[in-house]
């Protein structure tokens, strides 16, 4: 089943990337980096901005958000602001791709700080009128209040969480919301920003059916806009939906019914034109996330706000190798840091080339086009992906079965290996860390030759 990989999504370094020119009029390029050359990973990055707020938590989420004590709304602009610049100036990058708004709620930020850290982003790296930048929205009156303003602060994509369109599921989700509300929210931002409106539902709810999932879905079909998000309920110790769980209180359902419920969603989205790029992201009219598609091809990104996490080489001071940088979580201590020294950075650590390239592999796969040859080169010139993946048996087998692909394209799983990239995933993994390895010895041992020739005894 493709649950863990679908609640990955969720999580998702929740996080393509554009170049623009005058010429294209804004047009993106999907295979600009292949064609322009790897100096230019390190150029350009995508940006996540974290804001840590909700009004309450969901009975599921054990996700990084916080209720706030009071209203500290510009002191935490301030500090938004401030890691931007910041970071920016440590990456050096010169254009900034596209900007996500993710959270706890952002749609409980003041426009006023969506319009203040798109600023300071201005004022450090390139960041065309066209970029595509994203605001999660909770479909509340007060969320759906506000969309107009954030259109004006500098937003042109919205993302909103529909979850259910059933009461009583929105209630045992915890959730603020009902499904007229939703609707409603949708509405708004379609009008606002036609074509480039996100709706995130989730399957897999208490007690939900197979047969209730493919009537609610149409009906969401019938008012959503052009992207449509799918996302597994997973329980997560801790949260008040597992320990009701685990009390008995609630009921989930069976692995193999939500496994239905998932191929029942991809076919009923292919009906509608709906074309499935991602494991859990579907779009029609090409509406894709241009944001998380830089997640998923491995480019960089920047982490702002408690808790974010980024991906970047930072060139300022001198670095050459990508780090994998993580945000202090607690807001309050995090501001405090940001005050001290610029940022709340609380970790951060250098990735190896395998560890890299493990990254590259994972996210790559969760694409129905996969990875290929010339993208996977950019990361690893001399081993390609025939020589990584072609020899072994397990693969073999894969791609025998027709669950797994590797031709003149490069590597990707099939319409059913994409439900299944669970259990593909470990096995392509354990090869590449094989390959590496030998790859390491092979040259170590060509060294130790090469300093004996060269310095006989």
């Amino acid at each position: 089943m493709i649950k863990h990989a679908l609640h990955a999504a969720r999580r998702a370094f929740s996080p393509g990337l554009r170049c623009f020119s005058e010429a294209s009029g804004g047009e993106i390029s999907e295979d600009v980096f292949e064609r322009a050359g790897s100096p230019r990973l390190t150029k350009q990055a995508s940006l996540y901005v974290h804001w840590p707020y909700c009004l309450r938590r969901c009975s599921y989420c054990n996700f990084n958000k916080y209720i706030p004590r009071e209203n500290n709304d510009p002191m935490m602009t301030e500090c938004l602001q401030r890691e931007t610049e910041t970071l920016l100036q440590l990456s050096q990058v010169s254009c900034i791709t596209s900007v996500f708004f993710g959270g706890g709620t952002p749609s409980l930020a003041h426009p006023s700080t969506i319009a203040a850290v798109l600023e300071s982003v201005s004022r450090r790296a390139y960041l065309s009128d066209k970029a595509e930048v994203t605001l999660e929205v909770n479909p509340t009156p007060v969320g759906k209040s506000k969309l107009e303003d954030y259109c004006r602060a500098g937003v042109n994509r919205f993302s909103i969480g529909v979850q259910s369109l059933q009461d009583g599921d929105l209630k045992i989700l915890g959730r603020d919301h009902s499904p007229h509300q939703a609707l409603q929210t949708v509405e708004e931002a379609r009008r606002l920003c036609p074509g480039r409106v996100s709706v995130d539902v989730m399957f897999g709810r208490p007690k939900q059916s197979a047969e209730s999932w493919e009537n609610e879905l149409s009906e969401l079909l019938r008012v959503c806009d052009d992207h449509v998000s799918l996302y597994q309920l997973t329980l997560e110790r801790g949260t008040q939906l597992f320990k009701q769980v685990l009390g008995g209180e609630v009921t989930m359902p069976a692995e193999d019914v939500t496994a239905e419920m998932y191929q029942c969603a991809r076919r009923t989205l292919h009906q509608h034109g709906f074309l499935q790029y991602e494991v859990s992201n579907f779009a029609r009219h090409k509406a894709v996330s241009h944001h998380n598609t830089s997640y998923w091809k491995g480019r960089q990104y920047i982490g702002v706000g408690p808790g974010a996490h980024g991906r970047f080489v930072p060139r300022g001071e001198g670095g050459v190798v990508r780090e994998a940088r993580t945000q202090t979580l607690e807001p309050d201590v995090w501001i405090r840091e940001v005050q001290q020294r610029g940022h709340g950075t609380r970790r951060r650590i250098q990735l190896s080339h395998l560890e890299l390239l493990e990254e590259v592999l994972v996210m790559g796969m969760r694409m129905s086009k996969g990875i290929n040859h010339k993208h996977w080169e950019l990361f690893s010139p001399q081993l390609g992906l025939h020589e990584v993946f072609g020899t072994s048996n397990d693969i073999q087998e894969l791609l025998q079965s027709g669950q797994l692909i590797l031709d003149d394209r490069g590597l990707r799983c099939s319409w059913d290996g994409l439900a299944l990239l669970d259990s593909i995933l470990p096995a392509l993994l354990v090869m590449l860390e094989r390959q590496i390895s030998q790859r390491l010895q092979r040259d170590h041992h060509a060294d130790g030759q090469t300093k004996r020739i060269s310095n006989p005894q």
